[in-house]
């Protein structure tokens, strides 16, 4: 039930933090203990300890109403680990299958979402780029800085036509592209690195004025072509939004079903935690 792990709060922020906003959490007559919380709070990334504490006493409550109603329901020796699935996680699944309804959304559910949203569904925007890549590593000052300028001189004579980009590219280029002139082909957003594809997206079609930075160095980009994403139709969606819908309505269905444990076993001290989660 938790998320993928981050850094350790310090043992002082936590304890300060415990001593602060303490509130018993408990789960029937259970208690939580605080050091429970504490440990769990590792496995939730959040800006303040405050939320990150909130969160874990949240987690360790949905883990001990599922415990307790697989207890009930006697479901231990029915559930069989699948893969790399723990004792605890094959009762889980085995539970929310049993209690939690999959609901596949109707045709015109479907159809309305699509109607009400179409401007989500368009295929990728496209350019055809070229680029010269001048090299520096990260922590490189001078060496960036170098890159800087003579990206900035290229972009000079290239504006005055004083030479071809592909000469350009063959002779300054460090990118393995340098050997088709600079040239990267068509790309849709996410096919480069970050940095790069954030810049290069918003260029208008010709010679970029500016050096693009990368992690990479600097680059002298050219946009050749820009080919905006067209409407998709339903049918070219329809399974994806089927889909989405479906996984919405499974997790209002989890959270009808979580509500109903919590009024079943009792939940006291959260919302006093929940009150110091900022």
């Amino acid at each position: 039930m938790s998320s993928s792990t981050s850094g350790l709060l310090g043992v002082p922020a936590i304890a300060n933090l415990a001593r602060s906003a303490h509130a018993g959490l408990f789960v029937s007559e259970a208690e939580i203990p605080e050091a429970d919380i504490a440990r769990e709070m590792q496995h939730h990334r959040t800006p303040t300890p405050g939320q990150s504490r909130a969160a874990a006493a949240r987690a360790l409550v949905v883990r001990e109403l599922l415990r307790r109603e697989i207890e009930r329901l006697g479901l231990a020796a029915e559930a069989h680990p699948i893969g790399r699935e723990t004792a605890e996680e094959a009762c889980i699944r085995e539970l929310i299958e049993c209690e939690v309804a999959d609901r596949l959304p109707a045709e015109e559910d479907c159809r309305r979402y699509y109607n009400q949203n179409r401007e989500r569904f368009r295929s990728p925007d496209r350019i055809r780029v070229r680029h010269i890549l001048l090299a520096a590593s990260s922590n490189d000052f001078n060496g960036r800085l170098n890159a800087r300028r003579e990206a900035e001189r290229l972009i000079g004579e290239l504006a005055a036509n004083v030479v071809p980009f592909a000469e350009f590219a063959m002779r300054y280029s460090r990118c393995p592209s340098k050997n088709q002139g600079g040239y990267l082909g068509w790309l849709q957003r996410g096919q480069t690195t970050p940095e790069f594809d954030r810049q290069v997206f918003r260029l208008v079609r010709g010679l970029a004025a500016f050096p693009i930075e990368s992690r990479w160095g600097y680059h002298v980009v050219s946009i050749d072509d820009i080919k905006p994403g067209e409407a998709l139709g339903f049918e070219a969606v329809r399974e994806q939004i089927c889909d989405y819908l479906e996984l919405q309505a499974r997790q209002c269905e989890l959270q009808r079903y979580l509500r109903g444990l919590q009024q079943r076993y009792g939940v006291s001290g959260l919302e006093e935690i929940d009150a110091h989660a900022t």
